[in-house]
């Protein structure tokens, strides 16, 4: 047993050994292989010269003997692969492995020009349709296109007003009035910036209530009745206010810091609100279209009385509410106060729907309500 004792802390010992010796063979080993493509290139590497160790050039801080590299230089020195799978030649321009100009990949990004959009197209299988429109002319926008626009229904009802009876509904309209006073101070009469704010907020409901429904229907197997394209297609009718509004008026930085802060909250207070009742948050939707119905109302009044000049209705907006080419700024805030008004009534009435103790699945839903 003594001997035993003995032995077995020198096995324990030379074992060690022997692991801090394949270590160092295996550090060596790499270092060799790697060295080179970590601190050497093609065209600053030299040869050491006599009595120089050949380690000097990894350990000297000469600019000229180990030029210092980027990481991404040297994640592609080490794993030297294609960075495109269409135009991997045209990518590297040709070069040889062994120069030391970076691929385009690692390049600033430029436009890219037609010809090259053109082939990636074209290696997937995907080419960009050309779309004419009715006089015969090609259809300038990507973000819609003809089949979606429409003429709005400005004979809409715009007093149409939902009288808070329960207490939900009360809590719903008393929140959206108190939000209106601090908008009506910051922004006062300057409709044009205070319309992009509206816009940026209403476009958030219509997008988390048909997310929701989205991954409801995809959990529960079942079909929404048309619910989660209605109020996506209220999400990009809103956006396109959005876009419009953009033409008309420039928000100036702190407006646009103020609409990223108001986004940030508003979005997750109305998707916890609608995780917890969605009748409640189509009833705080509903409200705030009235209001909006209200603000641009305030906003033709301006127009109306000259104090804000009536310019001519930016060209999207032309195209995407089918506007007569000699459209103004009216035109375009009448045929968006439209919209908000169906935005209202949409919400309302899947508010009630739930009141009822039904699900919006039950109820088919109003799409292309305009």
């Amino acid at each position: 047993m003594g001997i035993i004792s003995l032995f077995l802390p020198c096995n324990f010992v030379f074992s060690l050994g022997l692991h801090r010796m394949s270590s160092r063979i295996a550090g060596s080993t790499l270092l060799r292989h790697l060295g080179p493509r970590l601190f050497f290139s093609a065209a600053a590497a030299r040869a050491p010269t006599a009595g120089e160790p050949a380690c000097s050039l990894l350990l000297s801080g000469s600019a000229s003997l180990a030029p210092a590299r980027s990481p991404a230089a040297v994640l592609v020195r080490l794993f030297p692969v294609r960075v495109t799978s269409t135009t991997a030649a045209q990518a590297f321009g040709g070069e040889q492995e062994g120069e030391a100009k970076p691929s385009a990949a690692l390049r600033e990004p430029t436009a890219v020009p037609p010809s090259e959009r053109k082939a990636v197209a074209s290696y997937w299988g995907i080419q960009p349709s050309k779309i004419i429109k009715e006089d015969g002319t090609p259809w300038r926008w990507s973000c819609f296109m003809p089949w979606e626009t429409y003429k709005a229904d400005t004979s809409i009802d715009l007093k149409k007003h939902h009288v808070p009876a329960t207490l939900l509904d009360k809590l719903a309209y008393w929140m959206v009035k108190a939000l209106r006073v601090p908008t009506d101070i910051f922004f006062q009469r300057r409709y044009g910036c205070r319309a992009m704010m509206l816009e940026t907020v209403a476009a958030v409901p219509g997008m988390v209530g048909g997310m929701l429904l989205h991954l409801r229907s995809l959990r529960r197997f079942e079909q929404s009745g048309g619910w989660i394209r209605a109020l996506l297609e209220e999400a990009e009718n809103e956006r396109m206010h959005l876009m419009t509004f953009m033409e008309v008026a420039q928000p100036r930085w702190y407006e646009r810091a103020l609409v990223i802060a108001v986004q940030g909250v508003f979005f997750n207070a109305y998707f916890l609100g609608y995780l917890v009742s969605p009748k409640f948050a189509h009833r705080v939707t509903g409200y705030l279209e009235e209001e909006a119905i209200h603000s641009y109302t305030e906003f033709l009044r301006d127009l109306e009385a000259g104090e804000i000049d009536n310019v001519p209705a930016p060209a999207i907006a032309i195209d995407y509410w089918r506007l007569p080419a000699d459209a103004t700024l009216k035109d375009v805030v009448m045929v968006v106060r439209a919209d908000e008004a169906h935005h209202r009534d949409v919400n309302h009435f899947a508010s009630d729907i739930h009141y009822r103790g039904m699900e919006l699945k039950d109820i088919p839903a109003p799409l292309g309500y305009h």
